[in-house]
């Protein structure tokens, strides 16, 4: 309980600064002039972020729902053309039966 007061007392006093809160180191590049150095520098790491991987996984479950579509001759070709072209928006490519292949 003592140690909570005293950090309490020091934060109320500005005497202890978190880590996170302090301003970034400035590193003087060539031209003399002040920056802040780039910390995440991902050269070399293999892995994607995982906002790309789970959307990639998600492209993945649409596409096979959309073959099952283009191969069930029950669903008419109006609903299948319609679903394509909101799964092209979401690609950002055009999308066709075919082309769901790829994934």
């Amino acid at each position: 309980m003592r140690v909570v007061v005293a950090l309490l007392c020091l934060l109320q006093l500005g005497l202890a600064t978190p880590v996170f809160a302090q301003a970034p180191s400035r590193v003087p590049d060539e031209a003399g002039t002040a920056r802040t150095p780039f910390v995440r520098n991902l050269d070399g790491y293999q892995f994607p972020a995982l906002a790309q991987t789970i959307a990639r996984m998600q492209n993945i479950a649409h596409a096979m729902r959309l073959r099952d579509y283009c191969a069930d001759r029950r669903v008419p070709d109006e609903f299948v053309r319609v679903q394509l072209e909101r799964f092209s928006l979401i690609t950002g490519r055009p999308e066709s039966c075919a082309s769901l292949l790829d994934y």
